[in-house]
């Protein structure tokens, strides 16, 4: 049986975006009314930031830019904290015509430095305690000529401020002529499988997200308070934790500093968000943490999860605990936010859900045909928020946007229902004894041990030089278990074939700054 895309979709929601348009006047003009309601909150200092505030900061930071000479379509390098002088800045650089480029800010030096070189950056905004990584590089590149300090009101060294941009320029409401076709900003990718690589987003992405995702499927409204683990130069984040809230008019809670779980659950006690947007690895943690509260101390009303699949274990474990669903869904930075995903109250969990409405998927197999039900293939997708390109990368434009598809590089199988079940990474398929084998089904099944925290599979030639699968596993604290324990808990739950031939205790996973374990690392560790 063969399913068609138009099987996988439902038919989209009207999302009418004018020719002229421009996404940071969109979200705030959709906050006019609401001046006086707190749009974001700094969890670390408790600073908060209406709506009005937002505006005004914004309008005057944009302001500041066209006085420093920006001029539209310059680019500017974002590698900041998420405090509420992120939305300030990146609606800013957007009012004006300029392009933000979102940096992790957990990346080196050298990383920086490909990325204020590939990119062109004329300006940097910098958050102070990041600095350090950037000063071997002020000066040094071609073209880089202003530097914007972000938590600190330290004028005191040639760098501007941004806090000083954001409140000593005029407040003359400025808005550049874009169109919706105008490249607004860039995300580069996690590097989760090599090289990051500069995605181009257009204006009209942002809405388009925030109406077919944040609405249609998660339910945001005006009276939710979210909070995103997922930083907000994460594509995940960004929707997760500005596009989305901002749309309708809801309130978003920052944390500047890493996710632990001592500080995920402080915000969750404190702060009572109903959404909270999470990744399989920390949903794992916060279940292994025995300092975890009570549901009766939250308000979660919907939970969500990307990043990678999460595995059913944890998914149904949260829900048990906590009374509430966890919607597994897959997104990239290529088509921005989540394209298929599970619905509140149809979540089956070790799937990935169903199409989001707008968006339209297909699997294809290694020799181009559509696959049918069960059949694995790669998963590919058409949708209103597709990228416009990688950034002087041709070849690797080409390879990933085909005409009205994106190539996302992940295999999945579809069922009958239209239910997606995610296989692994196209390069981290197994080939044993000529049988594809999913990396993360056989993951999946050892996550089921009660001592398992987190694993990864891997493909690893034998002596006869025949790939067979080899776990690497960290077990949760104060937990033992064997190799052969594990080892038979997959033979009784799997074809023999798929067990792991070998099995390696690892204290931590290799990862990017958004939780995505790399793979690509302990191949070649392995293979050293």
């Amino acid at each position: 049986m063969k399913l068609s895309s138009a099987d996988h979709s439902v038919s989209p929601p009207r999302v009418d975006i004018p020719r002229a348009y421009n996404a940071a006047h969109d979200l705030l003009e959709r906050n006019a009314s609401r001046s006086g309601k707190v749009a974001f909150i700094d969890a670390a200092s408790g600073v908060t930031l209406t709506y009005g505030e937002l505006s005004d900061q914004s309008h005057r930071f944009a302001n500041a830019l066209r006085a420093q000479g920006f001029a539209p379509e310059s680019r500017v390098l974002l590698a900041m904290l998420d405090t509420v002088e992120w939305p300030v800045a990146f609606l800013g650089c957007i009012l004006a015509g300029v392009v933000p480029v979102a940096a992790n800010t957990l990346l080196t030096t050298p990383d920086f430095d490909f990325m204020l070189r590939d990119s062109r950056a004329q300006g940097l905004i910098v958050s102070d305690a990041l600095l350090p990584a950037f000063q071997p590089l002020i000066g040094q590149i071609a073209g880089l000529r202003t530097v914007i300090l972000a938590g600190t009101t330290d004028d005191s060294t040639s760098n501007l401020t941004l806090a000083h941009m954001a409140h000593a320029q005029a407040a003359t409401k400025i808005v550049a002529s874009t169109c919706a076709d105008d490249a607004c900003f860039w995300l580069y990718s996690s590097g989760s499988t090599g090289t990051p690589k500069g995605t181009v987003h257009l204006h009209s992405h942002l809405i388009q997200t925030a109406e077919l995702y944040g609405r249609a499927v998660l339910g945001i409204k005006e009276s939710d308070l979210v909070y995103s683990a997922a930083k907000l130069f994460f594509a995940y984040g960004l929707g997760n934790g500005l596009t989305f809230p901002m749309s309708v008019g809801a309130t978003t809670i920052l944390l500047p500093a890493r996710p632990t779980s001592a500080a995920v659950f402080g915000i969750l006690e404190k702060h009572q968000p109903t959404i909270f947007y999470g990744v399989p690895t920390l949903y794992a943690a916060l279940l292994a943490d025995p300092a975890r509260p009570p549901a009766a101390k939250l308000s979660l009303r919907v939970c969500t999860s990307a990043g990678e699949a999460l595995p059913a274990e944890i998914g149904r474990k949260w829900t048990a605990e906590y009374g509430c669903e966890i919607l597994d869904g897959i997104g990239s930075t290529e088509m921005l936010h989540i394209f298929l995903s599970n619905r509140p109250g149809e979540v089956r969990y070790g799937t990935t859900g169903k199409a989001v409405p707008g968006y339209a998927l297909r699997i294809v197999g290694d020799a181009g045909q559509e696959c049918g039900v069960g059949e694995v293939g790669e998963l590919q997708i058409a949708g209103p928020s597709s990228a416009l390109m990688y950034w002087n990368n041709r070849a690797k434009t080409k390879a990933t946007f085909a005409g009205d598809w994106t190539r996302s590089g992940d295999k999945y199988t579809v069922d009958a229902d239209g239910y997606y079940t995610y296989s692994g990474r196209s390069d981290d398929m197994l080939k044993v004894g000529g049988i594809y084998v999913s990396p993360f089904e056989v993951e999946a099944c050892l996550m089921t041990h009660p001592a398992v925290l987190e694993v990864a599979v891997i493909g690893l030639a034998d002596a006869d030089q025949l790939v067979k699968p080899k776990a690497y596993v960290v077990l949760k604290t104060g937990q033992s278990a064997s190799a052969a324990d594990l080892q038979a808990h997959v033979k009784q739950q799997l074809a023999p074939y798929k067990y792991p031939r070998w099995i390696e205790f690892v204290d931590e996973l290799p990862k990017t700054a958004t939780g995505k374990i790399q793979r690509f690392k302990l191949r070649q560790g392995a293979a050293s």
